[in-house]
């Protein structure tokens, strides 16, 4: 292995072993490692991956991994940054899911996420304000993103918010510009699996078809994917469904991507064998999507209808991401703990150049301590 894949592994599994707090959160931590400590492409083009990632199915912040992946070490990097950024939390969850299954309850780990979650807001506010200087070039800008921070407050879907900011904002500068130069066009590449599945037994085959069916369609947050793994599991007679709703928490208070709940599920139904193929299958869609887009993003950076497309979709990702921090702080900042934490977390983010990643570890420590004490 090279020596810009050893960077890229070591990088990402780091960030795997840390990432909590939701896609938000994991992108706030990867403008930190790869923008400010170790420049390996520039803050625009950082956010013009945020705003294409955001436009297609899959986890959001991993497919973010694979991109800043293929950006270092080309397509082997792709891969690399993807495994390991998934492999730690597929690991714990595995492990987790034995437990589950030989004891039937959860590990009390409560009190260190209690720490986790305030700390993980000052981290996004921080992405936020460096994203959204560069986002926000114009005053028309500045204004599409208040428009999709309302709309996204109000409950607009993130990918309707996304694509008509898009839209709009294309039309809208391309008028403006008055522009008769000819305009590079680049055929949208549309991948869809229709795979009906009725599952009399659960193979690894079917298990697979099952994550890779929801792989592939899948937009959204956990609350998404409960819905779309309730009715390929639950409806069919698979899952309980407190024991899915154990899954999905499993995938929650654990570090990196949500859809690690595949590999606790895939345990439950067929062991290792299938926690195996289940994190395959759902995580395998990502891996072609952002193999077939990344080539085509500079292609769009030099066509200036696609320009102002990826500009207006850019605002609109860092308006989505402020939306989310308003909303998590109103669900968490409401006992005192929390606050202290958040302002401590806070300090640590803005005031000194500590790593994303000890401000997670001192807010788990926190956490921890308050719960414990009070």
């Amino acid at each position: 292995m090279n020596s810009k894949l050893k960077e890229v592994a070591l990088v990402f599994f780091k960030l795997g072993c840390f990432a909590f707090g939701g896609p938000a959160a994991h992108i706030a931590m990867m403008e930190d490692e790869i923008i400010e400590k170790r420049q390996w492409m520039t803050r625009e083009y950082f956010l013009d991956l945020i705003g294409t990632t955001n436009l297609i199915p899959g986890p959001n912040s991993t497919e973010m991994t694979m991109h800043c992946g293929y950006e270092r070490a080309g397509k082997a990097g792709l891969f690399v940054a993807g495994i390991a950024f998934i492999f730690p939390a597929t690991l714990i969850t595995a492990a987790l899911a034995y437990l589950y299954v030989q004891y039937g309850e959860l590990p009390q780990v409560e009190p260190f996420i209690y720490g986790i979650k305030p700390a993980v807001l000052a981290i996004i506010a921080g992405a936020v304000i460096k994203l959204g200087k560069k986002a926000i070039k114009t005053t028309e800008l500045a204004i599409l993103g208040v428009l999709v921070l309302v709309a996204s407050l109000f409950g607009v879907n993130e990918i309707v918010a996304l694509l008509s900011a898009g839209v709009l904002g294309m039309l809208y500068f391309y008028l403006k510009s008055k522009s008769t130069s000819n305009l590079n066009s680049v055929s949208p590449l549309l991948l869809f699996f229709g795979i009906n599945i009725t599952v009399a037994k659960v193979s690894t085959l079917k298990l697979f078809l099952i994550f890779l069916k929801v792989g592939t369609i899948l937009y959204g947050s956990g609350y998404v994917l409960f819905a779309y793994l309730d009715a390929e599991l639950v409806t069919r007679g698979l899952l309980t469904r407190a024991e899915l709703i154990d899954a999905i928490a499993i995938g929650q208070f654990t570090p990196g991507p949500v859809l690690s709940t595949s590999t606790f599920i895939g345990y439950q139904l067929s062991g290792f064998k299938g926690a195996l193929v289940a994190t395959t299958g759902i995580f395998l869609p990502s891996f072609l999507f952002v193999l077939i887009l990344n080539p085509f993003i500079p292609r769009m950076q030099k066509s200036k209808i696609l320009r102002y497309f990826l500009d207006s979709v850019n605002v609109a990702a860092v308006a989505v991401m402020l939306a989310v921090l308003f909303i998590m702080a109103k669900e968490t900042l409401v006992e005192w703990q929390a606050i202290f934490i958040a302002f401590i977390s806070i300090a640590l983010t803005f005031k000194t150049k500590v790593s994303t990643i000890w401000t997670i570890v001192i807010g788990a420590i926190l956490g921890y301590l308050l719960v414990s004490l009070f």
